[in-house]
C-alpha cells in the first residue's frame, strides 16, 4: 500500500512544479503568479521503484477564518490530516523568511514528519539559502530544482523509510475504468457546490465569490458500486471577456475536460437560465461529441419554478420547429421544389433561370479599375503573359495607368536567348538616350506622368 505526501509551503516557492515532477505529467497550472493554486490536487507519484499519492496545496497564508485565504489554509490543514509525510518546500534563491518560520514552527507541533525541500537550487548562488535553511530546526535540507528534475535522488532518500511493503498482499485486482463526468458552466453557477453534494464532502473550495475555482480538479468518486471520475472546471466567460493569462490557462483546462470527458453535466442559473454562454458550451461540448446534461443551479431561491421551466419549454420547442422547417426546405431544393412563399404555395423552379451572381462577384471591381489602380483594386485572377520583344514599356504603361516618354527606352536583358522567345523580363529601370541631357523628376516634361 502507498503512502501520502502532502507538499506545503509559502506561495511561488514552486509546490505545483514539484507536483508536476512527482506525477510525470503537467496536471497542476504553473506561472510566476503567486496564489494561482487553490484547490488542492491528488496525483500518483513515482520516483524510480517508490510510488505513493501525492496532494498538492494552495500556499500558506496568515488570513481570517471567513476570508477566501482563510478558506484555503483549510483545505490546506485537511491535507495534512490526511497525508502520512510532508514536504516543507522554500525557495533557495530568497532564503528564509518569517512565513517560512511560522509554518515551520505550525508543522513541528502537528507532530507529521517533515521533510525540509529547498526548491530552485540551480547554480552556486542558491548555497547560501540552503545553508541558511538549517535556522528551521527541520533537519538537513534536500536541494532540488524541480523545473529541471535536479536531486530527486536525494528526496528518494529520505522517502524511502515511509514506503509501506506489503509482499502478501495479491495481485492488484483489475479495476473498472471510472466514467470521466466534468462538470462545466459559466463563472459562480454552482458548480464546485454541486460537486461537493454529489461525493458528500466538503472536498472543493466554495464561496460567494466569483472565479474561485481555476483548476480542473478530479475527484476519484464510487456510486452504486461505480467508479466515477467527476471533474470540476473553472467558469468560462465570452471569449472577450476573458482577462489575463490566469484566466486563459483556466479556460484551457476547462476545454481539455471537456474533450477527455464522456459525460458534461452543463450547470445552469435558474435565475438567469440560457444564457448567450450557456447555448456557446452546450454547442461545444455537442461538437465535441460528448452526452450533456442540463442542471438548473439555485433553485431554492426561485420564486416561481413553474413559470421558469413553462418559460423555457416553448423556446426548445420553437428551435425544433425552426429546425424541422429547415430541413423541409432542404428536402424541397432537392427535389426541384422552391419553399412556400407567402400564399402562393410550392412552385417548380425554372431551369433557364440566370443566376445571380454571388456576393464575392458584386464585390469584385472591374478588370479597368484593377488595372489602373493595383494597389487599391487588386484583379481578382492572375494569368501569364507572353510578351512582344520591346513592349515592356507599354505594359507597364497600362498596369500603372502612366504613359511612357518617347525618349525612354527598356534596359534590355544580357541574355538574347529570352529576348528571341518573346519573355523578355519586366524591368522598372528605365535607361536615357544618347545626347539627352539629364533633368530633376520634378521639372522633367520626359517624366511619366499619370493619365
Amino acid at each position: 500500500m502507498s503512502f501520502a505526501v502532502a507538499i506545503l509551503g509559502r506561495p511561488n516557492v514552486g509546490k505545483s512544479t514539484l507536483f508536476n515532477r512527482l506525477v510525470g505529467r503537467r496536471l497542476a497550472l504553473v506561472d510566476d503568479t503567486p496564489g494561482l493554486t487553490r484547490d488542492r490536487r491528488e496525483g500518483e507519484g513515482r520516483i524510480a521503484d517508490l510510488g505513493f499519492r501525492v496532494i498538492d496545496t494552495a500556499g500558506l497564508e496568515e488570513a481570517a477564518p471567513v476570508s477566501l485565504e482563510g478558506r484555503m489554509r483549510a483545505h490546506t490543514e485537511r491535507a495534512l490530516a490526511a497525508a502520512d509525510v510532508t514536504l516543507l518546500v522554500i525557495d533557495a534563491r530568497e532564503g528564509i523568511t518569517e512565513a517560512d518560520r511560522h509554518f515551520a514552527g505550525w508543522l513541528r507541533r502537528s507532530g507529521k514528519p517533515v521533510v525540509l525541500v529547498a526548491n530552485k537550487t540551480e547554480g552556486r548562488a542558491t548555497l547560501p539559502g540552503v545553508g541558511e535553511a538549517y535556522r528551521l530546526g527541520l533537519g538537513d535540507p534536500v536541494p532540488i530544482s524541480a523545473e529541471h528534475g535536479e536531486g530527486l535522488a536525494g528526496l528518494y532518500e529520505r522517502l524511502r523509510p515511509f514506503a509501506v511493503d506489503r509482499a502478501a498482499d495479491a495481485a492488484p485486482a483489475e479495476h473498472e475504468k471510472p466514467l470521466q463526468l466534468a462538470i462545466v458552466g459559466r463563472p459562480n453557477v454552482g458548480k464546485s457546490t454541486l460537486a461537493n453534494r454529489l461525493i458528500g464532502e466538503d472536498r472543493l473550495l466554495t464561496g460567494p465569490e466569483a472565479g474561485i475555482t481555476r483548476d480542473a480538479i478530479a475527484v476519484d468518486w464510487m456510486w452504486g458500486g461505480r467508479p466515477i471520475r467527476l471533474v470540476d472546471t473553472a467558469g468560462l466567460r465570452r471569449r472577450p471577456r476573458v482577462e489575463g493569462k490566469l484566466e486563459e490557462l483556466s479556460v484551457g483546462d476547462a476545454l481539455r475536460a471537456i474533450r477527455f470527458a464522456e459525460t458534461v453535466i452543463l450547470v445552469l442559473d435558474a435565475l438567469q437560465p440560457f444564457e448567450r454562454q450557456d447555448l456557446t458550451i452546450a454547442r461545444l461540448v455537442a461538437d465535441e461529441g460528448r452526452a450533456l446534461v442540463l442542471a438548473a443551479s439555485k433553485w431554492d431561491v426561485v420564486a416561481e419554478p413553474g413559470a421558469v421551466l413553462k418559460g423555457s419549454r416553448p423556446g426548445i420547442g420553437a428551435d425544433r420547429s425552426r429546425a424541422r422547417c429547415d430541413d423541409e426546405s432542404r428536402l424541397r431544393r432537392g427535389r426541384g421544389v422552391e419553399p412556400p412563399g407567402d400564399d402562393r404555395g410550392p412552385q417548380p423552379l425554372a431551369r433557364n433561370r440566370p443566376r445571380a451572381p454571388s456576393p464575392a462577384a458584386r464585390r469584385r471591381p472591374p478588370v479597368a479599375l484593377a488595372l489602373r489602380d493595383p494597389g487599391q483594386h487588386p484583379a481578382a485572377e492572375l494569368r501569364a503573359v507572353h510578351l512582344e520583344t520591346g513592349r515592356a514599356p507599354r505594359f507597364l504603361s497600362a498596369l500603372s495607368g502612366q504613359r511612357v516618354a518617347p525618349g525612354f527606352r527598356p534596359a534590355r536583358h544580357p541574355d538574347p536567348d529570352d529576348a528571341a522567345q518573346g519573355q523578355e523580363p519586366l524591368r522598372h529601370a528605365l535607361t536615357q538616350l544618347r545626347g539627352q541631357p539629364r533633368r530633376h523628376a520634378g521639372l522633367s516634361s520626359k517624366f511619366p506622368r499619370p493619365l
